[in-house]
């Protein structure tokens, strides 16, 4: 907090929006928050039937997962825990400045390499293991540029000491 040593609030700020530790997150860090979640909805969509089509055809892992998440991108349970994983490290890294940047560009990447792998795998072999469909390969490429731009142009403000936590 601003004012004293120690962390203590100026007096006269408390309960204002400078007292409030939402007031100090970076917008990188709202935006790591917001992917986050976003993960994590889709993770739980991924086990709701009716949301996830051809629910009785969800499988553990591989190309043979039927199941489809808004009738549209191939699931499987696997798929759907990494899209759980991946919310809670949003989350989790948001509380820093540093730690958004990087899991939004490191998202970027990542989603990249998928996109990129989607489109060297045959979608019907033992290679898509995830499962993968065009769907998920456009879906896959958007998440990866829209993370990239988050993460770098919102991540480009300073933080010095990091001190953006909440």
């Amino acid at each position: 907090m601003r004012g004293y040593p120690g962390g203590m609030a100026t007096p006269g700020t408390q309960g204002t929006p400078a007292a409030s530790p939402l007031a100090r997150r970076a917008p990188v860090q709202y935006a790591s928050v917001a992917v986050g979640a976003v993960f994590l909805l889709v993770g739980i969509a991924g086990f709701i039937p009716g949301i996830t089509t051809n629910y009785d055809a969800l499988t553990f892992a591989g190309h043979h997962s039927d199941a489809q998440l808004l009738g549209i991108f191939n699931v499987s349970v696997l798929h759907n825990i990494v899209h759980l994983l991946f919310g809670v490290l949003g989350l989790a890294l948001s509380k820093t400045f540093t730690g958004s940047r990087n899991y939004l560009i490191g998202g970027g990447v990542v989603y990249g390499l998928l996109f990129v792998y989607g489109l060297v795998i045959d979608h019907h072999s033992a290679a898509n293991f995830v499962p993968l469909n065009a769907a998920d390969n456009w879906l896959h490429l958007a998440l990866a540029l829209g993370m990239l731009a988050l993460g770098l142009i919102l991540g480009r403000t300073s933080a010095p000491d990091d001190t953006r936590h909440v």
